[in-house]
């Protein structure tokens, strides 16, 4: 059974939660997201709290009991306190900036790449080489540091790339001579 899946979520003050079938909205001084949740599982409210469980018993519908909590957990909490990913542009000449809704990389290549940011994420770079990514949904805000981070994937040799803050890289020793 899933021990995840058995922990109340517990609603903030500000925060409104509708159940209509399977579908959940949740709306917060943040925004608001929307999710529809598989057939196999069963959310309900009890006063300032979600529970959220199976119809049947059985493996899939444990690990459904699991991931359905952990997501609508993170609803609650992106649309009441929001959500923040670093990353860190390491090398020489590797920079970032923020133009209007493009995020603009100079990552050694012969052009920069713009990457436009999609709707619901927020980009700021401080001191040109730290970018925090912000916004209410968790998913994508992984998604969208994903697709920055494969632009220039951190290498073993010099450790130069788009790294997430705080990821160490393991070396590797050069070719000798």
């Amino acid at each position: 059974m899933s021990r995840i899946g058995k922990q109340p979520i517990s609603i903030p003050k500000g925060v409104e939660v509708s159940i209509e079938k399977q579908t959940i909205v949740v709306k917060g001084k943040l925004g608001s997201l929307t999710r529809i949740i598989p057939d196999q599982i069963q959310v309900s409210r009890d006063g300032d709290f979600l529970m959220v469980t199976p119809r049947n018993q059985g493996k899939e519908h444990w690990a459904l009991w699991g991931l359905c909590r952990a997501l609508l957990s993170n609803m609650v909490k992106g649309v009441s306190d929001g959500f923040t990913k670093s990353l860190e542009v390491v090398g020489v000449g590797y920079r970032a900036a923020v133009e209007g809704r493009v995020l603009k990389l100079n990552l050694g290549f012969s052009h920069p790449v713009d990457f436009p940011l999609p709707d619901g994420i927020e980009a700021v770079v401080d001191k040109n080489t730290l970018i925090m990514i912000k916004g209410i949904d968790l998913e994508r805000i992984g998604q969208t540091c994903a697709e920055i981070r494969a632009y220039r994937l951190p290498e073993p040799y010099k450790g130069k790339g788009v790294l997430y803050a705080g990821e160490k890289v393991i070396r590797k020793v050069g070719k000798k001579k």
